[in-house]
């Protein structure tokens, strides 16, 4: 569970899927300029769109989820170059394969009676 203060970035060019953990940080700190050690959640996603990786250091050490969907893809900004930043909830939409950007109640429940 990410803290609801941690700001999330998503690396907008697409990432070589290979990459682990350290590679994943050195990218980070030299394609975003950004420190990977400060306590942010930094997202990758893959050339065809259905694998991501997170990287996240909490303090006491560095983790790395990896998430792939089965079907579809997910939705990622069109910059081509630098990072995006987005909440944490629209991070929990992200990883739930739901346009992040306008997510959409489709269902209300009706009230009990």
């Amino acid at each position: 569970m990410i803290p609801s203060g941690v700001r999330v970035w998503l690396a907008c060019r697409v990432t070589d899927m290979r990459r682990g953990m350290n590679s994943l940080a050195l990218s980070v700190q030299e394609g975003l300029g950004r420190d990977p050690h400060a306590g942010d959640v930094f997202v990758f996603r893959g050339r065809q769109g259905d694998l991501i990786k997170c990287l996240w250091h909490d303090g006491l050490g560095m983790s790395l989820y990896v998430k792939r969907l089965e079907r579809g893809r997910f939705i990622w900004p069109s910059p081509a170059e630098g990072a995006v930043s987005i909440s944490t909830a629209q991070l929990a939409y992200l990883l739930d394969a739901i346009d992040w950007r306008n997510p959409r109640q489709t269902w209300r429940p009706t009230t009990a009676g």
